[in-house]
């Protein structure tokens, strides 16, 4: 990442059990062209993960971050809250091959992880080639787009829901 031109601004967060992988990504990615806000939490006291989730994901789906990086235990909680965002492609990745498959076939702008389960140096590469990889598009893109139609179905459906029962 080093030499990059522009800097890249990437929200993150984790809850309790995510909170020193959190802190150790940050500190690896000082001066590489990585810009952190950091959505918390800021200790390693007991927090809900979908409040940190919520801020990151939005973030990123308002296009005020770049991606999202969100870490707790497994990371699996973090990846199912990222992504009830509209906009979110959040991917658990557990290795530097899904990480890379993520951005390029998936286009996935949050990244979770796990801090009991991925050993910290091997997190820091994950991150570094998720970064690194760019989305290819062409047969990618088709499949991408379709994972949007399902969203927004669903999504025209839930605010539908909601007029109708606000008349009623």
């Amino acid at each position: 990442m080093r030499g990059w031109v522009v800097t890249v601004q990437i929200a993150i967060g984790s809850d309790h059990a995510g909170y020193n992988l959190k802190e150790l990504i940050k500190e690896q990615f000082k001066g590489e062209g990585v810009s952190f806000v950091d959505f918390g939490t800021n200790s390693t006291e007991a927090v809900d993960y979908p409040d940190i989730a919520r801020p990151v994901a939005e973030s990123v789906a308002r296009g005020e971050s770049r991606f999202g990086i969100l870490i707790c235990g497994t990371g699996i909680g973090m990846v199912i809250a990222a992504n009830k965002v509209p906009g979110v492609r959040a991917a658990l990745c557990h290795d530097v091959f899904t990480a890379r498959a993520a951005r390029e076939h998936n286009d996935a702008n949050v990244l979770t992880l796990g801090e009991r389960v991925t050993e910290a140096g091997l997190a820091c590469e994950i991150v570094r080639a998720w970064l690194q990889a760019a989305f290819q598009g062409g047969r990618h893109e088709r499949r991408v787009n379709k994972i949007r139609s399902i969203e927004e179905e669903f999504c025209g459906r839930c605010l539908q829901k909601r007029e109708d029962s606000a008349v009623d």
